[in-house]
């Protein structure tokens, strides 16, 4: 009741200011002067944007469309101190959601974004329009987006994008799978002459105030050098290439450990993990080209691709007087002072598509092939492997994942002068999609050869500490096939009402055919006021990571690390415990909304929900317990014997979820002829999910174990925010400008297997500053501060943090860093 309350409270007010707005627009004089912006890419917002994405209708603007579709420029996403595109896209659109994850291995790396407090799997992303590929990483820790594998937003430079649409409105019927929570399309830059270079340097200001003590820092900076030009050839030719460098420092936020020395009486300790954002090092480059070929005939494409390098921390490991067998393994392996283990996770990404459009007999036919690759590489430094003894080494070579995607696509449509206008889409799309798991060193999963290692312990673990390796019986390589069609009608019947039809089928060679379909309506009651809304299917196929990942690792689990085998769902070990063959996720999707708008102000209120049958989630850490009788715990440890784990878990179907939300949108362009020109915006989301069923072991195990409990339940219903609440202000007059933004975030709960181990970020305000100087042509330059007032989620409590590894919950959908001051400088020409 709560979330409703908060919904109603935010949708009266978003009105009531909507009503202020159209009387005070009313009052505007016609003739009022527009301020000449900086740069056609600065321009905001208008609510007269061309979109591409939710529509195949030419020309419509993202006020005149069915489904509720955000409009982000460049230059918004580049006004902010963070040059990653999945924060940037946190920052300014109030239904996406990007916490920064640590101590989960590859998620440290590969962070996934959230919409709608759904699933990151559950969002389909889109680079101009074709489908974009997901990357080789299976988010199997403790974070949120567990058991998915998502789209690396973040393999796109933002220097690259021209602009980003995002539909909030389920779209599987339109684009196919993924599309249940709705849309990203990253549109690139295109451009035939003119260029720039921007430098970006900034660094962490802040107090650390932890449950155990306090500390402060000045430092972790962060580089980001990026430019791009354009290049004309032909009559109208054009090859956009675009490049950006990012070396960015580890931060710290763990929390005093008190297991340390203390090397001052008094003091809580020392700091002895490493828990924040990791060190990363990373470049990447995109070519945006297209031509006409002859009449009407157009060919394009593109090219991407990024290296990235990036490191973060496993849990130390210390010799304890408590723990004897912990210290003779560190004695053995020569590290008696204890050690840190390093994840280093090296990802290399292909983003690459061709294609020819034209028309044919008054039909526009737009044939496209693209290809998607990721490969993530992982190692664990400065670690050991304790069976191994004093012969250990420091460095490990663990293995790779591989995903990769062909796509072959054929779009075709119309406009035909019937009613007031009608558009008929039409189209087939062929992909194959493969999984590779290729395996590491022995030293880095196994046990040394017989007889060549003398004096380790018998009873040491296998494998690198922190990040044990893929051995042989995980390495795999699987692939499928997908075809699909769709039809897609949307008719201007009158002047003010529109209607649309979409519906489209799926047959895949794993699990066999899918059909979806969308149903939308607009009617313009007056210029000023719209009514539109939407009924659609969805669905999401289950990923090939999620069908066939496998590997043994470590998980924190209340705060401690359990050897933990990730298995297929249909292996031997998994159909013991109650595994069976993934199917697809189906969703059944409403949604209702208004249009506002007067002048220089728009006011978009939509209301939504989402059912989710079949959901696909990670099962529970099956282990040994002592509320399981003998019998099942001695066959739970005879299922495991040999496989270096402890604990098992797999993929399963039958969680059943409903997710209620509004979404709201208010923007006011305020031109003035002395002042310049204000540009506000307040942006809302207020989000309820519910799950409604979990799914029921068929172990053969007696009694069954538990699949899906409460930690899972909570961190589907409470794991994002269910308020977010963004109010920004742009002004510019002439090259000058400044931004000041406040975004509201509600609190999240990170949970843990009983609500006494939950931990919660908090209800906390964020603001941001920027101050620029932006001419069109010449010299650019930005300052600004991040978080200006230093905001942490609430500290872990020592409860729930007894090694004091981890300082902050790392759920927080803001993460955890406090302030960052920053600095931009740049030449555009």
């Amino acid at each position: 009741m709560t979330a409703y309350r908060t919904a109603l409270t935010l949708a009266a007010s978003t009105l009531a200011f909507a009503s202020a707005q159209v009387a005070h627009a009313q009052d505007v004089p016609a003739q009022t002067a527009t301020a000449p912006a900086a740069d056609p890419a600065a321009v905001p917002d208008t609510g007269d944007d061309i979109i591409v994405t939710g529509t195949r209708a030419v020309g419509r603007s993202r006020l005149d469309s069915a489904s509720p579709v955000d409009v982000l420029s460049s230059a918004a996403i580049q006004r902010q101190g963070t040059t990653e595109l999945g924060a940037a896209l946190s920052a300014i659109a109030p239904s996406i959601d990007f916490p920064r994850p640590s101590a989960v291995d590859g998620t440290d790396a590969i962070r996934p974004a959230t919409l709608r407090g759904l699933s990151p799997d559950q969002t389909l992303v889109l680079v101009n329009g074709v489908r974009g590929h997901t990357a080789a990483l299976l988010n199997v820790g403790g974070s949120v987006g567990r058991g998915s594998a998502a789209v690396d937003l973040n393999t796109i430079p933002t220097v690259a994008l021209d602009r980003i649409e995002v539909l909030r409105d389920g779209a599987s019927a339109q684009y196919g799978s993924d599309a249940i929570a709705g849309v990203v399309n990253l549109r690139l830059r295109e451009a035939r002459s003119g260029g720039g270079m921007t430098v970006n340097y900034g660094f962490y200001n802040t107090d650390i105030d932890t449950a155990r003590g306090s500390r402060s820092t000045n430092g972790e900076h962060a580089l980001t050098v990026s430019g791009w030009q354009g290049i004309g050839f032909g009559e109208d030719g054009f090859l956009t290439v675009s490049g950006e460098y990012l070396d960015r420092q580890a931060t710290n936020r763990a929390d005093f450990d008190t297991r340390a020395l203390v090397k001052v009486p008094g003091t809580p300790g020392r700091v002895t993990g490493l828990f924040g954002d990791p060190k990363v090092e990373q470049y990447s480059i995109f070519a945006n080209a297209g031509t006409t070929l002859t009449g009407t005939w157009k060919l394009y494409g593109w090219l991407g691709y990024q290296d990235r390098d990036t490191r973060s921390a496993a849990f130390p490991r210390l010799p304890l007087a408590s723990d004897q067998v912990a210290v003779d393994r560190l004695t053995l392996a020569g590290l008696s002072d204890g050690f840190l283990p390093l994840i280093n996770t090296k990802s290399r990404d292909i983003n690459s598509a061709i294609g020819i459009k034209g028309v044919v007999a008054d039909w526009n036919v737009d044939l496209n092939a693209s290809y998607g690759r990721n490969k993530i590489g992982f190692r664990t430094l400065d670690s050991a492997n304790y069976a191994y003894g004093r012969t250990t080494q420091r460095d490990f070579s663990d293995g790779a994942l591989i995903y990769d995607q062909y796509i072959v696509g054929l779009d075709v449509d119309r406009k035909f002068d019937v009613l007031q206008g009608v558009n008929v889409a039409f189209g087939l799309e062929g992909r194959r999609e493969g999984f590779k798991i290729q395996s590491g060193e022995l030293a880095s999963y196994g046990y040394p050869a017989a007889g060549t290692v003398t004096g380790a312990l018998p009873t040491a673990p296998p494998g690198a500490q922190g990040f044990g390796g893929f051995s042989p019986d995980n390495a795999i390589e699987r692939s499928r096939r997908n075809g699909s069609v769709y039809l897609d009608v949307e008719a201007q019947v009158t002047d003010k009402l529109l209607l649309g039809l979409a519906g489209r089928g799926e047959d895949y060679s794993d699990f066999g055919s899918t059909g979806t379909g969308k149903v939308s309506a607009r009617y313009d009651f007056a210029r000023w006021f719209a009514l539109r809304g939407t009924a659609s299917t969805g669905f999401r196929a289950p990923a090939l990571q999620q069908q066939y990942f496998t590997s043994v690792a470590t998980v924190i689990q209340n705060g401690n690390p359990v050897q933990t085998g990730t298995y297929p769902s249909v292996s031997p070990i998994a159909a013991r415990l109650g595994g069976l063959p993934l199917e697809p996720e189906k969703s059944t999707n409403f949604s209702v909304g208004t249009v506002i708008r007067f002048g220089g102000f728009d006011l978009t209120v939509d209301a939504y929900r989402i059912r989710i049958r079949n959901q696909i989630g990670l099962s529970e850490n099956i282990t040994t317990s002592s509320t399981q009788s003998a019998a099942v715990n001695a066959q739970i440890l005879n299922l495991l014997a040999g496989s270096g784990a402890t604990a098992a878990r797999f993929f399963v179907n039958g969680i059943a979820s409903t997710t209620k939300g509004i979404d709201a949108v208010a923007h006011y362009r305020l031109p003035t002829d002395a002042a310049g020109t204000f540009d506000l915006t307040i942006a809302g989301n207020v989000n309820d999910v519910n799950v409604t069923r979990v799914p029921t072991s068929t172990s053969t195990l007696n009694p069954a174990p538990t699949l899906f409990a409460r930690n899972r339940i909570e961190s589907l219903e409470n794991g994002t925010p269910g308020e977010k609440v963004t109010g920004s202000i742009d002004w510019s007059l002439d090259q000058l400008g400044a931004l000041a933004r406040v975004t509201y975030y509600g609190d999240v709960t990170q949970p843990g297997t009983t609500a006494a181990g939950d931990v919660h970020s908090g209800k906390h305000l964020i603001t941001d500053l920027e101050l620029r100087y932006q001419a069109k042509k010449g010299a650019q330059i930005g300052l600004g501060v991040s978080n200006l007032f230093d905001v942490y989620p609430d500290a872990t409590s020592i409860a729930n943090n007894p090694t004091g590894v981890i300082g902050y919950p790392y759920y927080s959908p803001f993460g955890f860093n406090g302030r960052y001051v920053y600095a931009r400088a740049g030449l555009s020409w």
